[in-house]
């Protein structure tokens, strides 16, 4: 099992003959991602060779999956243009959209977020600003390094792309169900409330880790929802314990205003709904195995 993603995903890229997209295409497809097209107007009609892989070119999104069944699409698209690709996306009703493109505006996100409500919810958005979302041994559609993890129980969602990876070494001998990097945007898709619904709905997740930052109170409404609805044990880790108060920290999102915001803050709404927080990843990942060892797993 695994939640968002899985070996029957067909992936599309969306601005796949770019630099970026190139790379992250051939690594992707390294990684036993099923990808059956790239998305490029100006391009449409063509393919592009990966080692021997070729990978046809569509002119939209709608083309792409029409000749292929495709179900997930990951964006590789400058910020600018972002938008545009995200609304075509969401027009063409794909599943999943995976947004991996960093310094959109937040207005550009506010927009196309509030397109995708109003459409429905027809297509689930993961990021922006985001390393995307990997579920070891069969798909992964962002930059998540393909050979961090293996296949485990272990659920992951997490703010931060850099502390999903070492999270993801911290616990590669246990593995992973699946590791979600939603982004630390203002406004994003995907929140860490989806995925803990996704996770506690997986039969074969046991154990969800959880990784915040400072600023906004996602983790603290996070925190009301594990309380009311999950029932697997969740450890949390809270990046942003020594930020300095009233400083913006890093990602757009991570902005102090008083005791709103602070690692502190998130770390006791956590504890008081059951969750064990750690104070380093490593204290994190050290409770994640002592908890799951608990399970028998």
């Amino acid at each position: 099992m695994a939640i968002f993603l899985n070996k029957d995903s067909k992936v599309i890229v969306q601005g796949m003959t770019g630099a970026t997209g190139m790379k992250h295409t051939k690594l992707m497809l390294g990684d036993g991602t099923n990808i059956v097209g790239g998305v490029n107007p100006r391009k449409a009609g063509t393919t592009v060779d990966f080692d021997g892989t070729e990978v046809p070119v569509f002119g939209s999104v709608a083309e792409a999956m029409e000749k292929t069944g495709a179900n997930v699409s990951v964006l590789f698209v400058p910020p600018a243009f972002a938008k545009a690709a995200v609304v075509e996306a969401i027009d063409a009703e794909i599943p999943l959209a995976v947004v991996i493109t960093e310094g959109i505006a937040v207005h550009d996100s506010a927009a196309f977020w509030a397109y995708a409500s109003a459409k429905g919810n027809k297509t689930r958005i993961i990021g922006p600003n985001c390393p995307g979302l990997i579920t070891p041994g069969q798909s992964n559609a962002g930059i998540i390094p393909g050979d961090i993890t293996k296949p485990g129980r272990i659920g992951l969602v997490s703010k931060s792309g850099t502390l999903t990876y070492q999270m993801m070494y911290e616990l590669r001998d246990l593995g992973f169900s699946s590791c979600v990097g939603i982004g630390g945007d203002p406004v994003i898709g995907t929140t860490h409330i989806d995925a803990l619904a996704a996770f506690e709905a997986d039969p074969e997740t046991d154990l969800i880790v959880m990784i915040g930052e400072i600023g906004g109170d996602a983790e603290e409404r996070a925190a009301d929802f594990i309380k009311a609805n999950v029932t697997k044990p969740v450890v949390g880790y809270v990046a942003g314990f020594t930020a300095p108060e009233g400083k913006t920290m890093g990602h757009a999102g991570a902005i102090v205003s008083g005791s709103s915001g602070t690692a502190q803050a998130k770390k006791e709404a956590l504890e008081a709904a059951g969750v064990k927080v750690g104070k380093t990843p490593t204290e994190t990942a050290k409770l994640a195995r002592e908890l799951l060892s608990g399970l028998g797993a």
